[in-house]
């Protein structure tokens, strides 16, 4: 999507994988995933994960409360706007028509061939303006045959993560069928907590000096 240079922009986030701006188009407003500023020695990996997340926009085109692909052109990956709050900042606590929405909208993504592969984290969750639940940030989302093994794994740690959420924020709603797949956890989950987990820490916290918020709750 062609914009002037001088089209207003508001910066929503920064970090060494790129800056996301809120830019004013000419139909409106959408995001913007600039890796112009990304530090030489990180511009292929960041380039990699955005060129993953158009892949994943690109497939699930056309489904709601996901972002849309408007353009990718390997500087600049242009996605829609969605009106709203990270979980954590506008918590649906006790909400449960929310998470029953939110399981609904992972089974549709999952029918699709993708899975997310990244929503422990709150900010990938968002409360829209009327309630809604939506997803974004698709950088580590995979592509495969939903009827897979693999994919039904990655599927269900998707559900985990969305469950660990509803544990948050709804416990007294969790069904008995919930709470076994919270207990029960997979092979991939244990051994990302085994490697890969330690080398994210360290890379991102005592290399790149910053933090998500993957796992925590609402600042009072």
């Amino acid at each position: 999507m062609p914009v002037s240079n001088d089209a207003p922009t508001h910066a929503l986030k920064a970090d060494s994988f790129g800056r996301i701006l809120l830019v004013q188009g000419p139909e409106g407003p959408f995001v913007r995933r600039d890796l112009g500023a990304t530090p030489l020695w990180l511009r292929w990996p960041a380039w990699w994960l955005a060129r993953r997340e158009a892949r994943a926009l690109k497939h699930i085109h056309g489904m709601a409360d996901v972002p849309q692909l408007l353009d990718w052109n390997g500087r600049h990956l242009d996605r829609s706007f969605m009106a709203g709050d990270a979980m954590y900042q506008r918590p649906p606590r006790g909400d449960v028509a929310w998470f029953r929405a939110a399981r609904r909208l992972l089974q549709q993504l999952h029918r699709r061939g993708v899975v997310h592969n990244d929503l422990a984290k709150e900010a990938n969750w968002l409360v829209t303006e009327d309630g809604r639940p939506a997803l974004i940030d698709f950088q580590l989302a995979v592509i495969g045959d939903p009827r897979s093994r693999w994919m039904r794994l990655l599927a269900r740690e998707d559900l985990r993560h969305l469950l660990k959420h509803k544990r948050m924020y709804c416990r007294e709603s969790l069904t008995p069928v919930e709470k076994r797949v919270l207990k029960r956890t997979s092979w991939v989950r244990d051994l990302w907590f085994a490697t890969g987990k330690p080398v994210y820490r360290f890379v991102t916290r005592r290399i790149l000096h910053w933090e998500d918020n993957e796992g925590q709750s609402p600042k009072p």
